[in-house]
């Protein structure tokens, strides 16, 4: 090494403009754009690097933060550029840097550090054996600068690639991590703070891996973190904790032997002053809960346990969320409050996705973890609980001075908590809680106001399920003018709560909203008129659930003159690359689809605009500047799925506007696109459009069937398993309307549906049932085809037939199975009990024909094993499988 060092001498004048640039570099007030340019140009010539790698090590004259700065930017040339350098010069850095472990400077050994673990994952360590001795040298040297570089550097290796330590290294008698994990466990017993926290913080990083160095070590290990619990330093308390919380993940078996001593000490550091301290212990709780441990190891702590919870709800005197409560609504949103949204990307089938009902700013700290903990033993212990919070929670919600209103708060952030896991002890209660809690609702704190809406949220099910008890209308209908008076609340994050909870509530609700729609939409409108940009987009969302779930009760004139004309304003004055048409794309997509044909009358200007969309982004991939837009595929995928909106809403009315468009084009494009979100929803249109106006794909229907049937090839299937759900769906809709035409494509699906039946375990619900419909619908459509393979599919077909609800689909794939039994009986005859099953999985067969078809199948069963394989077969059923089939005269 000595000799890289030797060959290689930085040019005065370039240590000089590199030291000036970097000083600009980190100046404030610096033409940023121009120095990276710079920086860009020296980044060409080969040994740019070097001069970084000695200003960093030698330039004893410069500032800290110039060094610093060099030390930096060389890690980020070398994640670029590594494999490019030349050996001399990759061995001239790595030289410069070891002598730097010791440096007097903090900030130089940790700038050191970082550097070292960029070259070991890039490089590994047999590319650097010089490393580990000069490691090991540091840490035995008894000097605490070099003891604490080293460990450093060791903790960032552990923390970026701990599974490279454990592993042979040529020209090494054993694996690095035996020779470091003795000297990591000796420095728990450091008088230095910082050792005691790198050296525990690098072990801790083991847990997830586990290499034999550390299993070996375990007893000295929990030994160290014992002796560790109540130590001086915060940090390494924080450890400690987040080491027992790894634990009881990934190795609880560990941990068992000394499990009280373990809970008595979480119990304890949950109330430590240090409040990231206590965050880390309190998520131990979630995590024991999570761990399967029997229940009655934590239940004696549990009365112990609950009030510290609820100590820590109440909201830290430095929470950022006392600041943003004060804003009311005539403060502009700044940059920062507007969260980045993702659209979800149209599904057909069974598993709808849900939504985290997280309550406002996405900030984890004690209070939320707590609250967690709260809601995660409720769900564990149920009503257990309830003796020991209950009194707690009732001393502290009656409470009107001012001083206390944080611990008002926090006791009903706890009732929202165990809302799911106590229901029983709290529903005799549940009248009483809610007349407490709407006075709440027009609280003068506006967080006690924001939090009520979420409590109340939490009840929505509940308050619906009671609307036919005595006063249960009273109470919904006090909950819901409660919750309409905060949408229009001057105070930015209860409109936020309010309007949330309301889309809670309109979800449980349904048609039960219907009498009170005008009084809703005025509200909604009102607050759409007030709102500002970062709350706009939960109105939308309050809007768009309405839709979905009053349908079309919505379609009166009456209520489209509140909703319509602000809806379709806004949708004028948005241009096509702002992103604020998402939600608004996402709202008429559920107003389309309630209104259905009513619709009609806004349909036009939607269709024409979505089509614009889609071409200006198409446009945009290839070439931004004549698109005079930035690519962004989110328009593209909010596009489609109005477009199927459009389609499911209007029917066959859409088939006008689809005529005059290139629709098909952009469609066949879209289902072609490298992007899965893309692709996803433009299948569901695809199905959309093969229901409603199948003759606008024919041009292109052999095209559009063969891309379909390529997303359901094994290797697509796993790489995005929604796109080939909707590809299924799309050829099954395909199927049932252009018949023999799909005929070409018939064995490549069916060869690709097969294995999806037959490997169904740990597979997506909804493709698993698409794909025995659409193996149905083929088999109704081509049963010449099908046929004669059925004895390869028909057990596995018919066991996921089992799982589809009675529907319209579950009948086509039925028509299906009697077509291919009638073409080849035989093939099936050695799958008769489980034919006999899925026919017993329906609750009724409301189609006459079917009925008839599936009769006359058992019946010719019955006549074609006469000579007692029928009663042989029957004596395999469960009897309620034959008394269903006692209904098709057999």
């Amino acid at each position: 090494m000595a000799a890289a060092a030797a060959l290689w001498q930085p040019q005065e004048e370039g240590l000089r403009e590199i030291c000036g640039l970097l000083e600009q570099h980190i100046s404030p007030n610096s033409d940023q754009p121009r120095i990276w340019q710079q920086l860009q140009h020296y980044g060409q010539f080969p040994d740019f690097n070097n001069y970084l790698a000695f200003i960093l090590a030698h330039a004893e004259g410069k500032s800290v933060e110039i060094r610093q700065a060099a030390g930096l930017l060389l890690k980020n040339n070398l994640r670029a550029t590594f494999s490019s350098l030349s050996p001399s010069h990759q061995q001239y850095i790595k030289s410069e840097l070891l002598p730097c472990l010791g440096a007097t400077d903090r900030t130089i050994r940790s700038t050191v550090g970082t550097v070292i673990s960029v070259l070991v994952l890039l490089g590994r360590l047999i590319g650097w054996p010089e490393l580990l001795q000069a490691l090991i040298h540091c840490l035995d040297s008894n000097d605490l600068n070099h003891m604490e570089g080293a460990m450093d550097a060791i903790y960032k290796i552990c923390e970026d690639i701990p599974e490279e330590l454990d592993v042979d290294v040529t020209g090494l008698s054993e694996r690095p991590i035996n020779v470091l994990m003795p000297r990591l466990l000796q420095f728990f017993q450091s008088p230095h703070a910082v050792l005691r926290k790198l050296s525990l913080g690098s072990v801790n990083q083991f847990i997830a891996v586990m290499p034999t160095a550390l299993f070996m070590s375990m007893d000295q290990y929990l030994q160290g973190l014992f002796a560790l619990a109540h130590d001086s330093s915060a940090d390494v308390r924080k450890l400690v904790c987040a080491a027992f919380v790894q634990l009881i993940e990934v190795a609880p078996s560990f941990l068992e032997p000394h499990l009280r001593n373990v809970i008595e000490y979480i119990l304890q550091v949950n109330k430590d002053p240090d409040d990231e301290v206590a965050l880390e212990a309190c998520e131990f709780w979630s995590a024991y809960c999570d761990a399967n441990f029997p229940s009655d190891s934590l239940r004696e702590f549990l009365p112990r346990l609950i009030p510290v919870l609820l100590s820590n709800m109440a909201y830290a005197d430095d929470d950022e969320s006392l600041v943003d409560a004060e804003e009311d609504e005539s403060f502009p949103d700044r940059d920062q409050d507007l969260k980045p949204r993702f659209h979800s990307s149209r599904l057909h089938g069974s598993e709808g996705g849900e939504e985290d009902d997280d309550e406002t700013v996405n900030v984890w700290n004690l209070r939320k973890c707590s609250a967690a903990g709260l809601d995660i033993l409720s769900n564990v212990y149920g009503d257990e609980i309830l003796p020991t919070l209950m009194p707690l929670i009732q001393q502290k919600l009656p409470t009107t001075n001012d001083s206390v209103w944080k611990e008002r708060e926090a006791a009903v952030l706890a009732i929202g908590a165990i809302a799911e896991g106590c229901i029983n002890g709290l529903y005799p209660h549940l009248p009483e809680i809610i007349a407490f809690l709407i006075p709440l609702l027009d609280d003068k704190f506006p967080l006690i106001r924001s939090i009520t809406c979420w409590t109340l949220s939490r009840f929505s099910k509940y308050i619906i399920q009671g609307i036919g008890h005595q006063n249960g209308y009273e109470q919904f209908d006090k909950v819901l003018m409660g919750l309409l008076r905060r949408i229009l609340d001057t105070n930015k994050r209860v409109q936020e709560a309010a309007c949330s909870a309301f889309a809670t509530l309109e979800e449980e609700a349904a048609e039960e909203l219907a009498p009170h729609l005008e009084i809703i939409l005025q509200h909604l409108l009102c607050a759409y008129r007030k709102y500002q940009r970062r709350n706009l987009r939960i109105v939308y969302d309050a809007i768009g659930t309405l839709a979905d779930a009053v349908g079309g009760e919505l379609n009166q004139p009456k209520y489209l003159d509140i909703l319509m004309p602000p809806l379709i304003s806004k949708w004028q004055q948005l241009s096509n690359s702002d992103k604020d048409l998402f939600p608004l794309l996402e709202c008429f997509t559920s107003i389309a689809q309630a209104l259905g044909p009513g619709f009609s009358q806004f349909a036009e200007p939607v269709f024409q605009r979505c089509i614009n969309l889609i071409q200006i982004q198409q446009l945009a991939k290839v070439d931004h500047v004549a698109a005079g837009v930035q690519y962004d595929r989110e328009f593209v995928v909010c596009s489609l799925d109005l477009l199927s909106g459009l389609a499911e809403g209007l029917g066959s009315g859409i088939e006008s506007l689809v005529a005059q468009s290139n629709l098909r084009e952009l469609l066949l494009q879209c289902c072609m696109d490298d992007g899965t979100d893309i692709r996803q929803s433009a299948f569901a249109l695809l199905g959309d459009l093969a229901r409603v106006c199948p003759i606008h794909l024919h041009p292109r229907l052999q095209e559009f069937l063969d891309i379909a049937a390529k997303q359901l090839h094994s290797s697509a299937v796993k790489e995005a398993v929604s796109v080939a759900n909707n590809a299924c769906w799309a050829i099954g809709e395909l199927t049932v309307k252009v018949r023999q035409e799909i005929s070409p494509i018939v064995l490549a699906v069916i060869s690709c549906l097969v294995p999806i039946l037959q490997n169904a375990e740990g597979l997506n619900k909804s493709l698993i049932e698409n794909s025995a419909i659409t193996l149905g619908r083929i088999g109704w459509v081509s049963p010449e085809l099908v046929a004669p393979h059925m004895e390869h599919f028909m057990q596995s077909w018919c066991t996921a037939l089992c799982m589809i609800r009675d529907d319209f689909e579950k009948e086509d794939a039925f028509r299906g199975l009697c077509a291919m039994v009638r073409a080849n009986p035989s093939g099936a005859v050695s799958s008769l009990a489980y034919i006999c099953k899925a026919i017993a999985s329906w609750h009724e067969i409301r189609s006459e024909d079917l009925h008839n078809e599936v009769c006359q199948v058992l019946n010719g069963y019955k006549q074609m094993l006469a000579n007692g394989g029928w009663d042989h077969c029957m004596a395999t059923l469960e009897p309620p499988v034959l008394q269903i089939l006692s209904r098709y005269r057999v």
